[in-house]
């Protein structure tokens, strides 16, 4: 009778193991009853009928990763290039994601693949290098869209790396330092622009203040051979009155003036020793003796005697001799 009841007591203990299920969390159970999906445990403890239900599948609710190996893919313009990707995943119904697919891995990564080769297969080489933002979305659209009934949500689709030919990748890489160096040219170029724009505007400058300059300059010499012409229309006007006053006596002597200081100039010289003057010269010094006699007449005060300071009256001026003209006997 002993052993019957333990017998017992170890089948109750048996059965109550195995109606209890522990989900862990970021995992959802789908539960069978006989064979047919009844209950999608999420993570806790859950009672199920033993030997009637069971647990059918361990789905994975939290976000994957899935990495797509490499492909060989031809593009618009028949270049071959290699291309890694990476799809994230996660599975919002654990019923459809364990039943309606056979194996949701491999069909995500199939999908993936084909339609990758079609989106990039459609572009020209240079744009699946500069364009991975618009592959990546067009690809994200076209997974998520397929795998929906899956229960699943694609969230990110992501190029990892584009490897063109090594013929296409020189040829890139000349493109590039040629770019470069275009550049290069260009700026240089461009200083040399600047610079010389700023010598044309120092010379441009320079030239106006050197204008200016001599504009000034030019404005102050015809001053000042404005005042210098009306001295010397002073000086006439005031040798004019003296003539008009005077008569041919004034004009004797400036003109005997002129010829002293004309023949002084001779004797000024160093290497002169002897001097040879004309005939008409001769004359005009034979006349200087009459040159005395106009300047005291010019001088001579009209009336009364002339004093000197003291008082007292000049001497009479004594009879000069006069000298002998060219042709007199």
């Amino acid at each position: 009778m002993g052993y019957v009841l333990i017998a017992l007591l170890f089948l109750l203990i048996v059965f109550l193991l195995m109606a209890v299920r522990v989900v862990k969390q970021g995992y959802v159970y789908t539960i069978e009853r006989l064979g047919k999906f009844t209950l999608a445990a999420d993570p806790g403890m859950h009672i199920i009928i033993p030997f009637i239900d069971r647990v059918g599948q361990k789905v994975n609710v939290m976000e994957q990763v899935l990495d797509i190996p490499g492909q060989e893919i031809i593009t618009a313009d028949n270049a071959m290039v290699g291309v890694d990707a990476v799809v994230f995943f996660q599975v919002l119904d654990a019923g459809k994601a364990a039943y309606e697919v056979a194996n949701l891995y491999q069909a995500i990564m199939a999908l993936t693949t084909t339609n990758l080769r079609t989106v990039m297969g459609s572009m020209d080489l240079d744009e699946t290098l500069s364009k991975r933002d618009e592959i990546n979305a067009r690809l994200l659209a076209v997974v998520d869209h397929a795998t929906s009934p899956w229960g699943v949500k694609i969230t990110r689709v992501e190029i990892k790396d584009i490897r063109p030919p090594l013929d296409i990748s020189e040829a890139m890489a000349r493109q590039m330092k040629a770019e470069r160096l275009k550049r290069a040219e260009i700026l240089e170029a461009e200083g040399d622009k600047t610079s010389s724009i700023l010598r044309a505007e120092g010379r441009k400058q320079s030239s106006i203040l050197e204008a200016e300059g001599k504009r000034e300059s030019a404005f102050r010499d015809a001053e000042a051979r404005e005042r210098a012409a009306e001295a010397e229309a002073r000086a006439t006007q005031l040798v004019s009155d003296a003539i008009a006053s005077s008569g041919s006596q004034a004009i004797n002597y400036f003109v005997a003036q002129e010829y002293t200081k004309a023949v002084g100039k001779f004797a000024e010289s160093p290497n002169a020793k002897t001097i040879l003057f004309p005939v008409e010269a001769t004359q005009l010094i034979g006349s200087l003796g009459g040159i005395g006699e106009l300047v005291k007449d010019a001088i001579k005060p009209t009336e009364g005697d002339v004093t000197t300071r003291s008082g007292q009256p000049l001497p009479p001026s004594r009879p000069r001799a006069s000298v002998p003209r060219s042709g007199d006997s």
